[in-house]
């Protein structure tokens, strides 16, 4: 068996930025267990596998460790694909989820997912969690993820995560965040459950900064900035129950998988 793999950059405009996921291109789907072995065996923070279905195509996501509800990057990842390598001619494309419909269009300067939008909830401060992190919070909320709003950019930089302690956590992950110098916020993720203790540039996680961030500076449209070590910039813009994300997205590898299914 031979499937097609293309490697993308995503949330990038060149090669080594933003954050690399897999895409894999599927006739139809294949047993679940081969998906998450194809997932640990790429072993980037997300491979995407699509099928076409009705007007738009089926899609899911695996870390190395599991499958995920939601995803950003390896949504824009597909879509690039598809528009870039597999003749996708319509303006927009409709990817049916675990989390819903997700539409993706291509732009002038990229692309543009519509996402749900996550209104997080303020809880007490979590013990566990700032010493996870040696730190003392201004706010802590929960959404999929716990948000964890720090002083400022720097301070944003400087954590270093004990990264056992954050597995014991009961949600997905965890997100800190802060006001940006330069830009709206600023954030780092973290999700060492799914095997990936810092991921580069993270979508889903968006849909919870963009809302909360919209509501605390009064502005629709934002500017986000993950602070990993390869970076990249996030696009958002707040219209009601959803969360457009705008970047780009660049080829890294195309290739073949080859299984030997004996």
């Amino acid at each position: 068996m031979e499937i097609k793999l293309y490697q993308v950059d995503a949330f990038a405009n060149n090669t080594f930025e933003g954050n690399p996921a897999a895409v894999c291109p599927l006739d139809e789907w294949i047993p679940d267990e081969l998906l998450q072995q194809i997932a640990e065996e790429n072993n980037l923070s997300e491979t995407a596998f699509f099928v076409r279905e009705d007007k738009g195509y089926a899609l899911r996501w695996f870390t190395p460790e599991d499958e995920v509800d939601l995803c950003g990057h390896a949504t824009l990842a597909a879509a690039h694909v598809l528009f870039k390598h597999l003749g996708y001619a319509q303006k927009s494309i409709s990817f049916y989820t675990r989390s819903g419909e997700l539409v993706v269009e291509r732009t002038s300067a990229g692309y543009c997912m519509t996402f749900p939008a996550t209104y997080v909830k303020s809880i007490a401060s979590n013990l566990m969690l700032n010493e996870a992190l040696g730190v003392t919070p201004l706010e802590t909320h929960v959404g999929f993820d716990y948000i964890v709003v720090l002083n400022d950019e720097e301070q944003v930089k400087s954590v270093n995560p004990d990264f056992a302690k954050l597995q014991t956590l009961d949600l997905r992950g965890v997100v800190i965040t802060a006001r940006g110098n330069c830009v709206d916020f600023v954030s780092r993720c973290f999700f060492p459950k799914l095997n990936v203790n810092e991921d580069p540039v993270t979508g889903s996680a968006h849909c919870e900064l963009a809302p909360y961030w919209a509501a605390k500076l009064k502005q629709k449209t934002l500017l986000g900035k993950q602070l990993s070590k390869r970076t990249g910039l996030v696009e958002c813009e707040v219209i009601d129950d959803n969360v457009l994300l705008k970047g780009n997205a660049i080829d890294y590898m195309c290739g073949v998988i080859t299984l030997n299914t004996q």
